[in-house]
Parts: structure tokens; C-alpha cells; sequence
């Protein structure tokens, strides 16, 4: 992808701060080397937590990142790296003790955290500060932003329809389709800029029956606060979501600046993996065009013992050739081996299984023939980026409405289940009927369609290079 660097800006300066997750670190990481590209210094924001996994899974003890790629010339441009404390010690499990985090993410002494590091930012930096780009998930930016005289723009990682959908939450609640003793089943045709959607398709915490937990506070304060910025960037295309975005574009500064992709070539990327990567290159290389499924259900999901049983069991009876990526704690309570006992012995040789794995390098491998995903946006714009079809099974949060956009929507991937419980019979059958060439070649020619978009996009005319020139003009006013 070519930077567009042709205007240069060198009076704005943005510090930046991605949620702490890997699937909002990676699309942070790329806007910011985006901006810098374009003249705007940048101050990126992480927590001490995650420079502490990012550094024990890459071995990489830099005290900026960002500084190995100035070394080439891929990188032209001002970016400052900045390590802050979240307030809680380091051992604290973030992950097993979520909802207690959230609370002190909403209310606690995260806010106070940040806060006094962009004080200390703004009081020393040259350029002075004049932007915040924050995720969207934290529900004080727009306060924070107003404290300093900043303006506020807020980044939001998934697709303009789910952000729709959630920004319109309380027409879901005064339709009675969702917070509401029975939730109504019919479809939902109100939601503005929104096609009809089935309620099993919403977002699964606006399917939820208790909406008190602190997810869902956050949720809410999150998505009052983003009305209070002064813009909205998003990881989309423009011709992808081109009636919800435009709709959006009535009701707040929408900009649609995606696809935000981590590409190039190993030794010129930032490392942003919060776990060591395992090289399958090699054994890609033996296997035939096309014939491999890659398997990843993202940084964040969980699932039972059963149901990795039976994608275990399903793969193994498809007797299709696989790349299998399963992250440490993708069971939460995995007290033994989750694998079926000897299912490596009986896969050796055309199927492989790694904690974690580069992923882009897996996708752009010619080998690679299909992808069963969770359906997590950033898997699929690089799914659509490098021409891999789907196979879809969503598990949670905006995976549910992605999974619509992908097989009903857009005809670029299938559905790996019916029904929400999974077996083995059905698995293998889906497996192979999908790896079968026949099937994959009408995917594959819906998918080339969205990727040209995505290409488009970023060319020096396309749109969203567009948008981002317009971000950057209007900083600079």
C-alpha cells in the first residue's frame, strides 16, 4: 500500500492510544505510521502491560519500535513512543479478572492515569498537542480532550454497521428489541442506514437478557461519549458500507479510512504481537496452491473443552490440510491438554498446530486456500485484502453482525454451522465441501470485487485517502 505523502503537516501533533487488546493495538499501530507518513507527529500511548507481553513475545526491548523503520524508508514522519502505567500492578490479570477491570476502567483510577501522562505530554512537546485519537471503547475521551483545549477524534476498530447499531441502541430499546422483558423476534428495519437485520444477527451484547454488567455500562457511556467528539475515524471503506456510512456521515464527522492493515515484509514491521510467533513457512511451502484451511479464531475468544474437541475431531475427519492457531487460554479453565489425545500423531503431516502464528504471512501464502474464521474485522479485511474465502464461526461481541456482512451481505465466505452447538460430522462436512475448488470459485470472484474497493480506497484519489487528507486539513485549520 502506498503512502499518499505528497502534503506535508507539521504543526498538528496527535498522541494516540489504542484500547489494550492485540485487535485494536495492530489498527492503531498502522494509522499512526499512516499519519506520520503525512507529517503529523504522533505520540503513541501503551501501557506498561502490554509493552511487558509485546516485548517478551517479539524479544524486542526498544524503547521506541516505531524507530526501526526510520532506519528504511518506509517511515517519514515524527512518531514518539510512550510507556504509562494503568495504575495496577503488573502481575494483576486483566483477562480472568475482566468485569473488576472494566470498573476501574470506567470509574476507577484509569482516567486519572492517563490523564496525567497527556499533561505531561502537552506541557513538553514540540509541535504543541492539538488532537487526541482515542479508542472509541474508552467512555472519558471527549472529557479528557476537553481538559486539555484538545479537539477529540475517537477510532473506531469494527464496521460503520456495527458502530450504527450500537449508536442507535436506544431505538432497539424503544422498538422492544432489546433491554426489554421479551425482546421482540421480528426483524429490525428502523435502525438508519441499517438494511434489515434479524435480531440473532445483532451484536451478541445487544442480545444479552442482562444488561448491567459493567460490559455493558461501558458500552453505553462509550458510544454517549463518541457524540461529544469532534470526529469519527473508522477502519472501513467507503464503497463497502456505502448507505451506512453515508447515513452516519447526517449525524456526526464520519470519516471511513480503512483498511488500517499491518502489511510488509517481517523485518520492517513494528512488533505488536502480545504473543511469540511461530514461523510455518516452511511447511506451507510443501503443500500445493490453495490447499491448505488456516484456522484462527483471534486473540480474543473462548471456548469449552467440547467444542475445541469437536473442531479438533471435525478438521481430523475432513482429512483436508491445516494450519490450526490455538492461543493459549482459548479454553479459560484448560486444566489438561485440550486436544483429543493423539490428535497430533494422527495429523502429522497435513495438519499443523501453533499458539500463534503471523497471520498475514499465512493469508498471502499462495498455499492458503480458505479461511475458518471468528469473523473479527481485522481478519476480515485482510481475509478480502489477500483473496481468502471464509468460513465463518462467530463467537462473540461484533463477530455475530460481521459474519452477516460477510456471508449474506457480500457473498464472500459461508457458514461453518446451522446451529450453535457444533459436532464433528458437520464440521468435516462443511470443511470439505468448502475446500472443495468448485465452490470456492464464486467466492473468490465476489471477493476480488471487495478487494478492489479496499485497493481504491487507498489510492491517491480513492476515498479514503481522501478522508484522511480532509482529517489532517481540518487539524490543521
Amino acid at each position: 500500500m502506498e503512502e499518499n505523502s505528497t502534503q506535508k503537516h507539521t504543526n498538528n501533533h496527535a498522541i494516540i492510544c489504542p484500547l489494550h487488546l492485540q485487535g485494536h493495538i495492530n489498527p492503531f499501530t498502522k494509522l499512526s505510521l499512516n499519519l506520520a507518513s503525512k507529517g503529523v507527529t504522533v505520540t503513541f500511548l501503551i501501557f506498561e502491560h502490554v509493552q511487558q507481553e509485546i516485548t517478551k513475545a517479539s524479544g524486542c526491548n526498544s524503547n521506541n519500535p516505531f524507530e526501526a523503520l526510520s532506519q528504511g524508508s518506509n517511515l517519514v514522519g515524527d512518531i514518539r513512543y510512550r510507556v504509562i502505567s494503568d495504575g495496577l500492578p503488573l502481575d494483576y490479570d486483566r483477562s480472568g479478572r475482566l468485569m473488576e477491570y472494566l470498573h476501574w476502567f470506567m470509574v476507577g483510577g484509569l482516567y486519572d492515569q492517563v490523564e496525567n501522562a497527556i499533561g505531561n505530554i502537552v506541557l513538553e512537546s514540540r509541535p504543541k498537542v492539538n488532537v487526541l485519537i482515542f479508542d472509541t471503547f474508552y467512555p472519558w475521551a471527549s472529557k479528557l480532550a476537553k481538559r486539555f483545549g484538545l479537539r477529540c477524534a475517537s477510532f473506531w476498530t469494527e464496521p460503520a454497521t456495527v458502530f450504527s447499531l450500537y449508536y442507535h441502541v436506544h431505538l432497539l430499546r424503544q422498538h422492544g428489541h432489546f433491554d426489554c422483558p421479551d425482546n421482540r423476534k421480528d426483524p429490525i428495519d428502523y435502525i438508519p442506514g441499517v438494511n434489515s437485520i434479524e435480531p440473532k444477527d445483532l451484536i451478541s451484547y445487544l442480545q444479552d437478557k442482562d444488561t448491567s454488567t459493567n460490559m455493558h455500562k461501558l458500552l453505553f457511556q462509550a458510544f454517549q461519549d463518541v457524540r461529544l467528539v469532534d470526529y469519527v475515524l473508522c477502519n472501513t471503506v467507503q464503497e463497502l458500507e456505502p448507505h451506512t456510512i453515508s447515513t452516519l456521515q447526517t449525524l456526526l464527522p464520519f470519516y471511513p479510512i480503512g483498511p488500517i492493515l499491518l502489511s510488509g515484509p517481517t523485518k520492517t514491521r513494528i512488533p505488536t504481537s502480545l504473543w511469540a510467533e511461530s514461523d510455518c513457512s516452511e511447511w506451507l511451502q510443501s503443500k500445493s496452491p490453495g490447499s491448505v484451511l488456516y484456522v484462527s479464531f483471534g486473540s480474543l475468544a473462548n471456548f469449552s473443552k467440547n467444542d475445541v474437541m469437536e473442531i479438533a475431531y471435525g478438521l481430523r475427519d475432513s482429512h483436508v490440510d491445516f494450519i490450526w492457531v490455538l492461543r493459549p487460554r482459548t479454553v479459560l479453565d484448560e486444566t489438561s491438554d485440550v486436544l483429543p489425545l493423539g490428535f497430533e500423531d494422527e495429523v502429522r503431516g497435513r495438519g499443523t498446530i501453533l499458539p500463534w502464528t503471523d497471520q498475514i504471512m499465512v493469508l498471502s501464502h499462495p498455499a492458503t486456500g480458505g479461511f475458518l474464521t471468528h469473523c473479527g474485522w481485522n481478519s476480515i479485511l485482510e481475509s478480502i485484502w489477500y483473496e481468502v474465502p471464509m468460513l465463518c464461526f462467530p463467537v462473540f461481541t461484533d463477530q455475530i453482525t460481521n459474519r452477516k456482512l460477510v456471508v449474506d451481505d457480500w457473498n464472500i465466505g459461508v457458514n461453518l454451522c446451522k446451529e450453535s452447538t457444533i459436532q464433528r460430522v458437520e464440521i468435516a462436512a462443511q470443511i470439505k465441501s468448502f475446500m472443495n475448488q468448485k465452490p470456492r470459485e464464486e467466492l473468490k470472484k465476489n471477493i476480488r470485487v471487495k478487494r478492489n474497493m479496499l485497493q481504491n480506497a487507498l489510492e491517491a484519489d480513492g476515498s479514503s485517502q481522501k478522508y484522511v487528507n480532509k482529517f489532517i486539513e481540518e487539524l490543521s485549520k
